[in-house]
């Protein structure tokens, strides 16, 4: 930890939940700023662009501009524009982000009549109704390719756990005998492209997170030191139902700032 250059943090959960700061959330991400570390904000989040979260960001005081954003959707199109350059994509998203997805036509699940490359599923919401998900399916079955941006079963708002796209995606990978290739957290190669983002090595970088499993642990497997919060989605069994350990786990992310001081010092 005394050798950190760069902190990846996530943002929903961690420093907002509905896109509201956490207690002591702005103040920690000015004093790590103010520290010198470089910083990544890495989200699954798939419901709006890299621009409109860092002017949302920045309206709630947290020192961010959308270069320190790195979302599942810009990953995901960096993925296909290697693999199927100009593909035509059914997209299963709430949210429009087709301006972060790049050279691909997008192509509405419901339409059966049109033939696409790849069935790309993003967050949960209500386009997740039915004329979609069996669009998605017989998509699967005329041999299209699924690529989700994350598989999240649920996330955290103001109200409570509410569902997320994992859900779906393994009923479409069991009804369409497929796996999904990921883009988004906990995919290593989502962690690569954050540390090439920052400029750092994985032992150089520390991610945090609510989530144990995609953010912690994976990052960990990445050989990114792992920090645990107990905001957001975290829950106690699902903490000791994981399947390993992290390196750190702090009650909130206003207590980061004090971690990295103490680990500086040892």
């Amino acid at each position: 930890m005394e050798s950190v250059r760069a902190v990846l943090i996530d943002i929903d959960g961690v420093l907002t939940v509905s896109w509201r700061p956490l207690p002591g959330a702005v103040e920690a991400l000015r004093e790590i700023r103010e520290a010198g570390l470089r910083v990544a904000l890495v989200t699954n989040t798939t419901s709006r662009t890299r621009a409109s979260i860092a002017a949302t960001l920045d309206d709630a005081g947290f020192p961010v501009t959308a270069e320190d954003i790195l979302t599942a959707p810009a990953v995901t199109a960096e993925y296909l524009a290697e693999r199927w350059p100009g593909a035509r994509c059914a997209v299963l998203n709430s949210g429009d982000i087709r301006a972060d997805l790049g050279d691909v036509t997008v192509v509405d699940p419901a339409d059966t009549d049109a033939a696409v490359d790849v069935v790309l599923v993003g967050g949960a919401g209500p386009e997740f109704g039915y004329a979609a998900l069996d669009g998605a399916f017989r998509q699967l079955q005329r041999g299209a390719r699924l690529v989700a941006m994350h598989r999240n079963p649920y996330w955290r708002t103001e109200d409570g756990l509410r569902l997320d796209a994992g859900a779906f995606l393994a009923g479409l990978e069991q009804a369409a005998r497929v796996e999904a290739e990921v883009t988004g957290k906990p995919s290593a190669a989502f962690f690569a492209a954050a540390l090439a983002h920052v400029g750092v090595g994985a032992e150089e970088a520390v991610m945090v997170g609510d989530d144990i499993e995609s953010d912690v642990l994976a990052a960990q497997r990445a050989g990114v030191t792992g920090v645990l919060v107990k905001t957001g989605k975290y829950l106690p069994q699902t903490h000791e139902a994981a399947s390993g350990t992290p390196d750190h786990v702090l009650d909130s992310f206003a207590d980061l700032p004090a971690l990295l001081r103490d680990s500086a010092d040892q």
